[in-house]
């Protein structure tokens, strides 16, 4: 597996980081504001990470079904999504209820 992302370290950043983890962090940031549950930006990662896959596939000619790079990919979205929406949800509970401002 190392030696797979290895071979493949720019395509990766580029699509699974640079692109992947924006749309993920955008995607969290959304649900957060939207009061909607953290495990509801989770959800919609699996779809991204898929998404992801069909990018390295249709550009990079990466296996389309590969289950431990679709497992990669799916993860980095995963926690960029959800440091977005703990971000924002941080804020928002901060202004919401002022008082939870010091003790955050």
């Amino acid at each position: 597996m190392l030696d797979f992302l290895w071979d493949n370290a720019g395509p990766f950043l580029l699509v699974t980081v640079g692109l992947g983890g924006s749309a993920a962090w955008q995607a969290g940031r959304a649900i957060a504001q939207t009061w909607r549950p953290w495990w509801q930006a989770v959800l919609y990662m699996f779809m991204l990470g898929a998404a992801l896959r069909f990018i390295h596939f249709a550009l990079f000619d990466r296996p389309l079904l590969s289950l431990p790079a679709y497992g990669l990919d799916t993860a980095v979205a995963i926690s960029f999504a959800t440091l977005g929406f703990r971000i924002t949800r941080t804020r928002q509970m901060a202004h919401q209820y002022g008082f939870l401002g010091k003790a955050i």
